[in-house]
C-alpha cells in the first residue's frame, strides 16, 4: 500500500508539477490515512469501504480543525481517483464523500505601527542584524511567503531595476517590485553580511545561515518571532507580514487585481478576503468619528 502511495507522490511531482511543500503535505496526510486503514485491518485498496472512510473522518474531526480535515479529505479523494485511473483498483469508496467547507477566517495583520516596531528591532551593524532586518523588510515590502523568501537565489534579485523573481505555489513564477527600503536593506545585506556568511563558498541561496547554507523556513520564522517578542507583539504568524502587506495596500487605495498579482493568487476570490478586513477598519473609523454613527450616550 505504501509503494502505491509513492507512485502517487511521484505522479504529483512529475506530471502535475506540484511544489515540494505541497507534495510533503500530501505525503503527511496520506501516510496518516494509510496507517489508519492498516490499523483497521485493511490490506489492499480493493477492501476499503465507505464505512472505513466515515470512521476515519470521525477520528479526524476529533483531533483536527475544519481546514485540516478538508485538506486531508481532498488528498484522500485525489489518491483514490488516481488508483482507479491507473487501473490499480476499481474501488472508489470516496465517491460520495464531500470535502468539508472551510470556515472563512479573516487574516490577522499587524498595524503599521507594529510593523515599524518590528523593523526597528534588528538594529546595529552586526552581521545577523543586517541579515534579519533585510528578511523582515522583504517579507513586508514584497508580501512574500516565508517559503518563497527562503527559496530565493542571489540571481533572483535585480537591484538595478528594483525587482525580484520568486516562485510561489505550484512553482508559479512571479515578478515583484522592490521598494526603496527593501532595496537598501538587501544591498547592505548582500555587500556586508552575505559576503561574510558565504565565506569561501559560492552558494546560490540569497539568505544564508551561520554555516553559509540556505536559511530554512523554520529558522526564518524563528527570527521573525524573536524580534516580535522584543517589540511586544504577541500574536504573530508566518503569514502576518504577508497579510499586513495586502491589507495596507488595499487600505491605501491599491487595485484588487494588482494586489492579486503581487501576492501570486491564482484566483481573485482568495485576494478578496482582504477587502473584508479593510471594510471592517473603515467601519470602525466611521463609528468612532462620525457624529451620526455614535450612540446617544457617547455624544
Amino acid at each position: 500500500m505504501y509503494e502505491t502511495l509513492s507512485d502517487f507522490l511521484n505522479y504529483l511531482s512529475v506530471e502535475r508539477g506540484l511544489a515540494n511543500n505541497s507534495i510533503d503535505a500530501y505525503k503527511l496526510d496520506l501516510n496518516h490515512y494509510v496507517a489508519n486503514l492498516r490499523a483497521a485491518g485493511v490490506t489492499s485498496y480493493d477492501a476499503v469501504t465507505y464505512d472505513h472512510i466515515l470512521n476515519y473522518l470521525q477520528k479526524l474531526r476529533k483531533s483536527y480543525n475544519d481546514a485540516s480535515v478538508a485538506r486531508k479529505v481532498a488528498a484522500m479523494r485525489a489518491f483514490h481517483k488516481f488508483l482507479v485511473r491507473e487501473g490499480i483498483t476499481d474501488n472508489l469508496p470516496t465517491a460520495d464523500i464531500k470535502v468539508p467547507k472551510k470556515a472563512q477566517k479573516l487574516p490577522k495583520s499587524l498595524s503599521i505601527k507594529q510593523v515599524r516596531m518590528l523593523l526597528d528591532q534588528p538594529m546595529g551593524a552586526g552581521i545577523g542584524n543586517i541579515r534579519d532586518r533585510s528578511i523582515i523588510e522583504l517579507l513586508y515590502s514584497c508580501g512574500l511567503r516565508v517559503s518563497e523568501l527562503t527559496s530565493l537565489d542571489i540571481e533572483d534579485i535585480d537591484l538595478r531595476n528594483g525587482f525580484l523573481r520568486c516562485f510561489g505555489k505550484g512553482s508559479k513564477e512571479r515578478i515583484v517590485p522592490l521598494g526603496s527600503y527593501a532595496s537598501e536593506a538587501l544591498t547592505e545585506y548582500i555587500n556586508k553580511s552575505r559576503r561574510h556568511l558565504a565565506g569561501k563558498h559560492r552558494p546560490s541561496a540569497l539568505f544564508l545561515n551561520s554555516k553559509g547554507r540556505r536559511l530554512t523556513r523554520q529558522s526564518c520564522w524563528k527570527i521573525v518571532k524573536k524580534y516580535a517578542e522584543k517589540a511586544g507583539i504577541k500574536e504573530i504568524y508566518p503569514h502576518s507580514l504577508r497579510h499586513s502587506f495586502a491589507t495596507h495596500l488595499l487600505a491605501n487605495g491599491a487595485d484588487l487585481r494588482a494586489v492579486q498579482e503581487l501576492l501570486g493568487h491564482a484566483n481573485i476570490s482568495t485576494t478578496q478576503i482582504y477587502t473584508h478586513v479593510t471594510k471592517d477598519k473603515l467601519k470602525a473609523v466611521y463609528e468612532k468619528t462620525h457624529p451620526k454613527a455614535r450612540k446617544a450616550e457617547d455624544r
